[in-house]
């Protein structure tokens, strides 16, 4: 414990911005995205110590405060509901058909059939409808089109 407190002593604020900079050092290295918070937890309590003289004890509280903080900050912000998108339905190729005409490829019978969407065959599903139909995709189910036939 004597150590830490004349490692403190001696390095002073410096001491928080060179862990900053091994954990930023960290995440290069290592996959994830865990020290950079922690880097940046670190840099903001050089800053502090800095700008305010504070005991080891308080600063090292100060950092695990920080670093909680930030934490739930990058986790509240980063939520997949939260984040914003011009291409909400990129992941979902089936939803950037609705709303298409495509063509019966093979015949829809029962319910079931094949419909051509550019070069590509998708299972389909809908009223029932000759080859060479042509339909509006409507919906989409897991891979299966939903469609319509057009009058």
């Amino acid at each position: 414990m004597q150590f830490l407190a004349d490692l403190v002593a001696q390095f002073g604020a410096w001491l928080w911005f060179a862990a900053a900079v091994a954990l930023f050092v960290l995440e290069t290295i290592v996959p994830g995205i865990h020290f950079l918070w922690f880097g940046v937890s670190a840099a903001l309590v050089g800053l502090i110590a800095l700008i305010i003289p504070l005991a080891w004890q308080w600063q090292l509280i100060l950092f695990t405060v920080i670093s909680v903080a930030t934490l739930f900050w990058v986790r509240q912000s980063s939520r997949a509901d939260v984040a914003k998108t011009d291409e909400p339905d990129l992941n979902i190729r089936g939803a950037q058909y609705i709303g298409r005409m495509v063509t019966v490829e093979d015949a829809i019978t029962n319910g079931r059939g094949r419909v051509r969407v550019g070069d590509t065959i998708w299972p389909a599903q809908g009223e029932d409808a000759l080859a060479g139909a042509s339909v509006k995709v409507v919906g989409v189910n897991d891979t299966v089109l939903v469609v319509e036939r057009m009058e």
